[in-house]
């Protein structure tokens, strides 16, 4: 018995070494780093730093759960309309129409935003009425012009997709719902960052990225009063502001919003990064070039009684015209162009 007992205990403790030694070695071994903007998107040396909320961190299962929904034409009620049929990777993730029709081509009702930059936006829309970036997919989706589909009816549907399913559960821990819906596109769409085009290279130093005739079309953008709504690195105040667009406006803009009549045509500064892939121009697309736009602002506007005051009559050459388009198209970033395509399933 003793032979017993004793050969049992050295057995005993000789698999309690192995088995100490095999989680000692799996704990030496590296932990593997947590997904991160770098794994999707560099960010730009110049730009402030990426910010997230809290309580939706960048994982990889949210971020392909977030890029195959924006891509998914089943939004739309007729099967047919996706976030990206009017916010399109080629043109800079805006739209080449006026107004993007909704779902069964019901006419729109806006110009669709380029959708660059989104991590430091203060608020969302052509009016900023929405303070979040993960609240703000709730308006196109149940509006009738646009996906024009029931909320609940629409995540019962997508929650049916067994892919959908298995990254919900991994980069949420819970089964598909709106919460996961909204937050997943929200993570997606905040590395859709744009910062890589020559006025970039220039602001890092590159007196070259700029040509000729773009450098004296900067000093105007100055002298114009340009920048002083277009400003800073994300190229907008992000502050609304009525442009002299109209004597009257069918959209009352941040009107809207808060019932304030000095509000009335008021809409928020749009960022001018790949401006020249996004024709047409304006909140209705109402001005077909950039040089219609310049004609606009350097005209004096429509005179409504909003206009903002720095529109107002401006002498200018041709020339300096030509100078103002050469320095615009030198916020077009072909880089971000390109892996914004191949961000397509």
């Amino acid at each position: 018995m003793n032979n017993v007992n004793s050969t049992g205990m050295r057995e005993v403790n000789w698999h309690t070494k192995v088995m100490g030694m095999a989680l000692l070695v799996a704990s030496c071994k590296p932990t593997p780093p947590p997904f991160a903007l770098a794994d999707v998107r560099d960010l730009p040396d110049h730009f402030p730093a990426y910010v997230e909320p809290e309580e939706n961190p960048l994982n990889k299962a949210k971020w392909e759960l977030g890029r195959h929904l924006f891509f998914d034409e089943r939004l739309g009620a007729d099967g047919k309309l996706s976030c990206a049929s009017c916010h399109n990777p080629a043109v800079g993730m805006a739209d080449s129409l006026a107004t993007t029709p909704g779902a069964f081509d019901v006419d729109g009702f806006r110009n669709a935003p380029a959708l660059v930059n989104l991590a430091w936006q203060p608020r969302y829309h052509r009016e900023g009425g929405v303070p979040t970036l993960e609240s703000q997919v709730l308006a196109p989706v149940q509006e009738s012009n646009e996906f024009n589909r029931n909320l609940i009816e629409l995540v019962d549907q997508l929650s049916l997709d067994n892919q959908y399913q298995a990254w919900s559960n991994e980069g949420f821990q819970r089964p598909f719902d709106a919460y996961v819906m909204t937050r997943s596109l929200a993570a997606f769409q905040r590395t859709l960052i744009s910062g890589g085009s020559p006025y970039d290279r220039w602001l890092q130093g590159e007196v070259s990225a700029l040509s000729q005739a773009a450098t004296r079309g900067r000093v105007l953008f100055d002298a114009l009063e340009c920048a002083s709504c277009h400003a800073g690195v994300f190229l907008s105040d992000f502050a609304t502001h009525n442009t002299g667009l109209h004597e009257s406006y069918l959209d009352p803009g941040a009107y809207r919003l808060t019932f304030d009549s000095a509000d009335v045509g008021a809409f928020k500064t749009p960022s001018l990064r790949n401006v020249e892939l996004t024709a047409p121009y304006m909140f209705d697309g109402s001005l077909p070039t950039l040089e219609s736009v310049i004609e606009h602002y350097v005209s004096g506007g429509s005179g409504h009684f909003n206009q903002d005051v720095r529109v107002r009559p401006r002498d200018i050459s041709s020339q300096d015209r030509r100078d103002l388009v050469a320095f615009l198209k030198s916020f077009t970033d072909d880089e971000f162009v390109i892996w914004s395509e191949g961000l397509r399933p």
